[in-house]
């Protein structure tokens, strides 16, 4: 159906926004001739760029967590000339509603949430008793009710190798031979976050092999990157609040392989399909895990896990204390063993 258009509200952080990839998969796979058009607050909006199946990034100028009601119900208004078949509204709050409302789709799906009836009018909701992984959610908004979801189709983020050599020479770093990208940051909390000592012993090890580690993430990981640098003896290139997020998508496009905790970066190293080991503690690695099947997501898989809290409620952090470097280095090692089929 040439011409036909489908508008989606996107998500506000960076994991979920490239999870919501394997949404837009699949719309295509379903509809090449159809359209998809993206809302997406600051946040999250350049990683759409880097997404061929979206025809508009549109972006959300709202400050986050705030109602901002007049600029949601315009953002919608204007859009009606696109007159969109259909809107799917990704995040579960009220606000995030309002522009598929007002831009006319006939069509508006979405989980009922924060009590959306009106603003939505094809409301879907999750089989009863089944925990439901996010991207599992998200394809849900996609298909028909009755319909059985397909297999996930993994997401996958175009990099600009030429964007990120310029990148590296703007920080004045040579390019290296081999990379360990390391990602210490969690925005949720302390309960997210491996030991700072457990990844300078990593880092220190893979140093001594002669790869160049570089620490990355944004200005709030900038306090625990330091620690590492200071434990690792400097054997990191921090880069941590020095990129925007398109930068560090180029950057870890260059990278060989990847040590994250569950963090954006995370979802962005697993969406380039880069060796990845992802390390778990309060959160489910069932319930966000990395999505290229080559990634290797790590858990203890303790009794009082996943507890999802932003800090530990025991006191012990035994859930990542209890990964330690040693265990981490030999997934690594395995992960790049089958990357590179030795």
């Amino acid at each position: 159906m040439t011409g036909v258009r489908i508008l989606i509200v996107g998500p506000a952080w960076v994991g979920d926004m490239v999870m919501a990839h394997s949404l837009f998969l699949l719309l295509r796979a379903r509809w090449p001739d159809r359209e998809l058009d993206v809302i997406a607050p600051p946040a999250t909006y350049p990683l759409l760029t880097r997404m061929p199946e979206v025809a508009q990034a549109i972006p959300l100028l709202a400050p986050h967590g705030r109602l901002a009601l007049r600029h949601r119900l315009a953002l919608g208004w204007n859009l009606r000339p696109r007159r969109y078949e259909q809107a799917l509204v990704l995040p579960r709050s009220y606000k995030s509603a309002l522009p598929a409302w007002t831009s006319g789709a006939r069509r508006r799906t979405g989980f009922l949430g924060e009590a959306r009836w009106g603003l939505l009018n094809d409301i879907r909701k999750e089989p009863a008793g089944h925990k439901m992984r996010t991207v599992d959610r998200f394809l849900m908004l996609g298909l028909e009710p009755d319909e059985c979801p397909p297999a996930v189709m993994p997401p996958r983020l175009v990099t600009d190798p030429d964007a990120g050599h310029a990148a590296l020479k703007r920080l004045g770093i040579p390019s290296p031979d081999r990379v360990l990208a390391l990602c210490p940051g969690a925005e949720y909390g302390p309960a997210k976050r491996w030991p700072a000592r457990h990844f300078a012993v990593l880092a220190q090890s893979f140093h001594a092999q002669g790869w160049q580690i570089w620490l990355m993430g944004g200005p709030r990981d900038q306090e625990e990157a330091q620690a590492i640098q200071a434990l690792s003896e400097n054997a990191c290139v921090d880069l941590t609040g020095r990129t925007t997020l398109l930068e560090a998508v180029d950057l870890l496009g260059l990278a060989t392989a990847v040590v994250s905790n569950d963090s954006g970066l995370m979802h962005v190293a697993a969406a380039i399909g880069l060796p990845l080991v992802a390390v778990f503690g309060s959160s489910d690695p069932e319930h966000t895990p990395p999505l290229d099947p080559h990634a290797l997501a790590l858990s203890l898989h303790l009794p009082c896990s996943p507890c999802f809290a932003r800090r530990c409620p025991l006191g012990h952090l035994q859930c990542l204390e209890g990964l330690t470097p040693d265990r981490v280095e030999q997934a690594l090692q395995r992960v790049l063993d089958v990357s590179f089929g030795r």
